[in-house]
């Protein structure tokens, strides 16, 4: 005869402490909604993070300069080889490049075309961090023309304060037509060199040239070889990572906080949601423990006819696993309830942005089946273990 929980149902003591059963049925619902809504939240975060944060590489390229205050003003503040290499080795830098700059001065003007001179500042890095780097972006010594990568916000500032000075306005294709006449001036003399911008960035703020032609004239004019630099540019997967951030703040690297913005809401909506993700796992251990002192009363108060069924030949083993499949239907139930109301509360969520995706995420269903499937072995471990112990 194939025996069932219903065939031994009158030998347990069921109907007592029906409060117990009913709040511990209820915490674990409650546990799993919030484990659920926050795992879902989190993607949710990390999905519109990057929706507000598109890459055309898959990585983000940041500056970073070392902070200014009135204590170390007095001091020199930039990055030194030694400096690069500990930024190279930490886990969420991809990579990292010293941005170098002239430390002779250089003038740059038009000719008549547009007559205007002025001293600028030239930088060089290398070429895998330039985000527009033509095939002409080379020099050779000896060489007397020299092209130049201009910053598209510099064109855009020129642009805006140009009608103040009577100057012309210019396209990006006329800018990249005019002749530059650069003037490069050191201690070790003087040199002339032609110009001609061949691409605009969008990504460094600067008047970029070749490495090896800034190398030989802070050689050549300054006698400089190794050359500090006030800006690093770093590459990684994610400018928001928290942990980069925190890696910054610990070291006194300023970088723009623009650049970095969501990396900060995404720290906070991560504890924020750690939290509640906290909150529901220890909600849902309390609700186990509750269930489980039910469960001892259960078999406390049904000792004597368990004890019976063993003395008619019922192995403890048959016995606990019967007994356990009585709550099976109930986890499911829990657990099915809360994923679906996971999933009402993520439709509605997205009405309101319509990046997202209107299912919940796999993962949710995963850890989901995840918890039904440790509730169940919880509970028939817990079953077992009190009727061996009869």
């Amino acid at each position: 005869m194939n025996l069932t929980f219903k065939n031994i149902a009158p030998f347990l003591n069921t109907g007592q402490n029906k409060a117990s059963r009913w709040l511990s049925y209820i915490g674990l619902g409650i546990g799993v909604l919030l484990l659920l809504c926050s795992v879902q939240m989190y993607i949710n975060i990390n999905q519109l993070l990057k929706e507000k944060n598109p890459k055309k590489t898959g990585f983000d390229f940041i500056s970073v300069t070392k902070t200014i205050t009135d204590e170390n003003m007095a001091r020199d503040n930039r990055f030194t080889e030694t400096d690069l290499q500990q930024i190279k080795l930490q886990p969420f830098i991809s990579d990292a490049a010293l941005l170098k700059a002239n430390q002779f001065k250089a003038v740059a003007g038009a000719g008549q075309v547009i007559p205007f001179s002025t001293d600028i500042f030239i930088e060089a890095i290398k070429n895998d961090f330039i985000d527009t780097v033509p095939s002409n972006f080379t020099w050779q010594q000896g060489q007397s023309d020299v092209p130049i990568i201009f910053s598209s916000d510099f064109l855009e500032m020129y642009n805006v304060f140009s009608g103040s000075w009577d100057l012309p306005q210019l396209s990006e294709k006329t800018a990249m037509g005019i002749n530059i006449f650069l003037r490069c001036t050191g201690r070790n003399g003087e040199q002339q060199f032609k110009a001609r911008i061949v691409a605009f960035s969008d990504r460094i703020n600067s008047i970029l040239v070749p490495e090896n032609f800034l190398a030989k004239l802070n050689k050549d004019l300054e006698g400089k070889e190794e050359i500090s630099a006030s800006r690093i540019y770093l590459k990684t997967k994610d400018a928001n990572n928290p942990e980069l951030l925190k890696y910054l703040e610990q070291n006194n690297y300023h970088v723009n906080k623009d650049k970095t913005k969501f990396g900060r809401i995404k720290k906070t909506l991560q504890v924020i949601t750690g939290s509640l993700a906290g909150f529901g796992v220890l909600v849902i251990l309390l609700a186990l423990v509750l269930f489980s002192f039910y469960l001892q009363l259960m078999i406390a108060r049904s000792k004597e006819n368990l004890q019976l069924l063993l003395t008619l030949g019922y192995s403890p083993h048959w016995l606990s696993k019967t007994v356990a499949k009585k709550w099976i239907p109930v986890y499911v139930t829990v657990v099915m309830a809360a994923v679906i109301t996971t999933a009402i509360v993520h439709f509605i969520f997205q009405q309101f942005i319509s990046e997202l995706s209107p299912f919940i995420h796999w993962i949710v269903l995963v850890i989901a089946l995840l918890l039904l499937v440790i509730s169940v072995a919880v509970n028939f471990r817990l079953v077992k273990k009190l009727l061996y112990n009869l």
